[in-house]
């Protein structure tokens, strides 16, 4: 499912990018955060091909959330979670803190756990071992709509 809320808050949070660019981490990215095979440096992608490449990795990214998740999701925090994944990977998510507190039960530590770490410090906002201001804003974005503060971005 790839309703409005998510796909506009992937959009917000990744930019838009035509021509393929390395991201801070030197990954291969064009579009909307796509870092899937067959980027080519040079190519200007289309609109239409920078949807599609985010409806698909969307719908991707949600079926690892669904295989990892074994509560029933409201749609905040689906969508919340969803964007952690297309973010810090299936498997960044699914091995998180913020996976095992909501497989427990424990929804609004789950919740607070994708934007911070037990101490309090930013949790899933460091690239290269750096603190990025910009992911830890993503990371907020993401605490608040799980803990069902947004339905859908604010720009």
């Amino acid at each position: 499912m790839t309703g409005t809320a998510l796909l506009s808050g992937a959009a917000l949070w990744e930019g838009t990018r035509y021509y393929a660019y390395r991201d801070l981490g030197g990954i291969p990215t064009v579009c909307q955060g796509y870092t899937g095979k067959g980027i080519i440096f040079g190519k200007k992608y289309t609109p239409s091909e920078c949807n599609a490449f985010l409806r698909s990795e969307l719908l991707e990214h949600s079926q690892g959330v669904l295989k990892c998740i074994n509560q029933p999701l409201t749609e905040n925090q689906y969508n919340a979670f969803v964007l952690m994944a297309y973010n810090v990977g299936v498997h960044g998510f699914c091995s998180s803190r913020a996976a095992r507190l909501f497989n427990e039960g424990r929804t609004t530590e789950a919740c607070r756990a994708i934007a911070y770490t037990p101490s309090g410090s930013p949790a899933w906002s460091y690239v290269n071992g750096s603190f990025v201001q910009g992911l830890h804003n993503r990371r907020l974005y993401e605490m608040s709509m799980c803990q069902g503060g947004r339905d859908a971005p604010s720009i």
